[in-house]
C-alpha cells in the first residue's frame, strides 16, 4: 500500500491543523493507503532517518517501496532527496501543512482510489 507519514507533534499549531485531516483519511483509505502520525517531541528517534527539517513534514512512499513522484498535474512544492553515494532518488517530502483537498489529489496520484 502506498504509505504518508506526517511527522509533527501535538502540540505543534499546523500539526494539530492537520490533525483532522489525518484522521479522516486514515479512517477512509483502510486497506488502500497507510496514512501515519509521528509525534517526533515524544518520538525523537522516529524521525532520525528521514529528511525532516521543520514539522509537519510528511514523507510519500509509493506501494512497491519507492519514493513518490508526483505528477505534473500535482502543484504542490515537494521536496526531492537523493542519496549522496548514488544519486538514486531517496524521499520525496512536503514540508508544512496540507489540505484534506492536496492529500487527497496526492493520494490519487499515487494511484489510491477513493
Amino acid at each position: 500500500l502506498p504509505i504518508i507519514i506526517d511527522f509533527g507533534a501535538d502540540s505543534c499549531v499546523p500539526c494539530k491543523e492537520m490533525a483532522p485531516v489525518l484522521k479522516t483519511l486514515n479512517t477512509e483509505m483502510q486497506g488502500k493507503a497507510i496514512i501515519k502520525f509521528v509525534d517526533v517531541w515524544k518520538n525523537g528517534d522516529a524521525a532520525k532517518d528521514f529528511p525532516v527539517q521543520v514539522i509537519p513534514t510528511q514523507v510519500f512512499i509509493n506501494a512497491d517501496g519507492t519514493p513518490y513522484m508526483p505528477s505534473d498535474d500535482i502543484e504542490i512544492k515537494f521536496d526531492m532527496y537523493s542519496f549522496k553515494d548514488t544519486g538514486e532518488h531517496a524521499f520525496t517530502v512536503h514540508q508544512g501543512g496540507l489540505t484534506e483537498e492536496q492529500m487527497r489529489a496526492i493520494l490519487a496520484d499515487m494511484g489510491v482510489a477513493e
